[in-house]
């Protein structure tokens, strides 16, 4: 019956029951954040995150219900069979929509942990949403401008160590950290202006990644390749919420953390160039996988919804 509704009123009532549900949470993230940051002990502490977590699996698992309640999308999710809960991970999804991370949810929902990424600092500010972020230990990261460094030369490298110091963390408990290494959402637009060499992605940045195995490679244990498809066009995330995406479609390939892919980029150019080379051709196959399937999809596509 609700997968029949105007797309209008199932993205109004999708978005306002996503953020009832999520009202909903404020109260045990309160108290669970209450013992875990009176009690800074480390058992305490460990105890209060795995009770977070929790809270975040069923968050993202009533998600996943009413996505499926509302939409006929049909999902296509490859290559999550051997994942671990308790793992730690790398996730290196391309980005084509603001709906990538609800799409992500639905591919990972109690396969591995709770999904984080970095945040902005002045994201911090947003009502009850940079409150639950800080609680979770989203990583919040200050990038400063070329202009600022020039200005307070003092500040250079306060950044990174910002971002290792949040990724300290996560040395206790399971983590699942995302990082999109376009920096931007996907579109024709942006792909002519920075020249691309690839049909379907932008030119992913390797820094952040790179520092991020730097911090933690020997604690990971795996990298999660992922290529995020939408066959018939990419979706906004109104139209994700109003049901538009007919098919969707996510591959996962998973990779080790091999022990090339620790080091210092900042300082070892060596490193950097090898680094840089790797992750280019990651993005080469990872266009090629697109293509792929856009073409297979085309093939047997019955139009749009």
């Amino acid at each position: 019956m609700l997968k029949y509704l105007p797309g209008f009123v199932k993205g109004v009532l999708v978005i306002v029951i996503l953020v009832i549900q999520t009202l909903m949470w404020v109260p045990f993230i309160i108290i669970a954040a209450f013992f875990k940051y009176l009690f800074p002990f480390p058992v305490i502490r460990k105890l209060g995150d795995s009770i977070l977590n929790k809270i975040v699996i069923c968050w993202m698992g009533i998600n996943n219900l009413i996505f499926r309640a509302f939409h006929r999308t049909e999902w296509e999710i490859r290559g999550v069979g051997n994942l671990n809960v308790n793992g730690w991970y790398l996730l290196l999804p391309n980005h084509q929509s603001g709906a990538d991370i609800f799409v992500l949810q639905m591919a990972f929902c109690k396969k591995i942990p709770p999904l984080k990424f970095f945040l902005k600092r002045e994201l911090i500010w947003v009502p009850i949403f940079g409150f639950i972020w800080k609680v979770l230990d989203f990583p919040f990261m200050k990038r400063y401008s070329r202009e600022t460094l020039l200005k307070k030369p003092h500040l250079k490298g306060k950044d990174l160590e910002k971002t290792r110091k949040a990724c300290e963390k996560f040395r206790d408990i399971p983590v699942a950290i995302i990082n999109f290494v376009e920096g931007t959402r996907f579109s024709p637009e942006k792909q002519r202006k920075q020249q691309s060499p690839y049909r379907h992605l932008l030119k992913p940045k390797a820094g952040g990644i790179a520092f991020v195995l730097g911090s933690m490679g020997e604690q990971l244990n795996r990298i999660l390749d992922i290529t995020l498809v939408y066959p018939d066009g990419v979706v906004s995330l109104w139209q994700f919420f109003c049901g538009k995406a007919r098919k969707i479609v996510v591959q996962v390939r998973d990779l080790p953390v091999a022990s090339e892919l620790i080091g210092d980029y900042f300082n070892d150019m060596k490193f950097k160039e090898g680094f840089q080379r790797w992750l280019n051709e990651l993005w080469a196959l990872k266009d090629k996988e697109i293509e792929e399937i856009l073409l297979a999809e085309s093939a047997c596509s019955p139009g749009p919804m």
